[in-house]
């Protein structure tokens, strides 16, 4: 499929779904990278009524300025956007002040991952508020690979409209449909850490290396050293994320036969 082509399938989707649940369109958070940039403008594309969230928490200037335009571009053609803005870093700091200051080696990454949910929180009031489905905005790599997301954060959704694309392909369609090249250039990150590491330098690999571990098949006997370290990170990731991209297990009782 061309990028037209996809879009204008994930598009016709969203439309179809959005029918069935019998809602009133979509809620999504923005954060100023491709992701939800794509994601926003897909679901701008359907015409149903779409609110774009930006929620900052320590956030630097350019991802918040990256946001903001792009949000301003959707509204600017399609008026079935709207925008709502909620400052959570004074939340999110009388949380830290609330907890205890414990777990020195855990407590950071269980900050970040806090973050997610806050703002999974804001997206489920303003959908209960309007009637709307929250719309995910991870990606192939990040849901089915390496598990690059936080459960009950941003991976807490109601539907998730770009999830069977590559990175990749990400980019191929976001560039198709017009989305700016501030986005399209900038680095991609999770924006959880306040500073200005990306998705690489968490991971160990770009998203074109995962997407080639991902689809691996062959003879690991011909691999280059960086490949074989790839493909090592990529499966570690894959099997310690597995929780998350798994259904909840459930304790199911024995049949007692009656």
């Amino acid at each position: 499929m061309t990028p037209l082509d996809i879009a204008n399938f994930i598009t016709q989707w969203l439309v179809d779904y959005n029918q069935r649940a019998g809602t009133k369109g979509f809620v999504l958070g923005v954060s100023g990278g491709v992701d939800s940039a794509l994601t926003s403008t897909l679901a701008a594309r359907t015409g149903l009524p779409v609110l774009c969230v930006e929620m900052p928490i320590h956030q630097s200037p350019d991802q918040v300025n990256r946001a903001m335009n792009h949000i301003d571009w959707l509204k600017l053609n399609h008026s079935n956007v709207e925008m709502e803005s909620v400052e959570l870093t004074s939340i999110f700091d009388q949380f830290i002040d609330a907890v205890p200051p414990t777990g020195e080696d855990t407590r950071e990454m269980a900050l970040v991952n806090t973050r997610a949910r806050l703002r999974m929180t804001t997206l489920y009031y303003f959908a209960g508020l309007r009637s709307m489905l929250v719309a995910g905005t991870g990606n192939k790599i990040e849901d089915f690979g390496v598990g690059f997301f936080t459960k009950y954060g941003d991976g807490g959704v109601d539907l998730s409209p770009i999830a069977d694309l590559t990175k990749s392909q990400v980019y191929a369609v976001a560039k198709e449909l017009g989305v700016s090249s501030d986005i399209l250039d900038a680095p991609p990150t999770d924006g959880l850490w306040g500073d200005d590491r990306t998705d690489e330098d968490q991971i160990g690999a770009s998203y074109p290396e995962l997407e080639w571990a991902m689809a691996f098949d062959g003879d690991e006997a011909g691999l280059t050293a960086r490949q074989q370290e790839v493909l090592a990170i990529y499966r570690r990731l894959h099997k310690a994320n597995l929780h998350k991209m798994n259904p909840i297990p459930v304790c199911k009782l024995p049949d007692s036969g009656n």
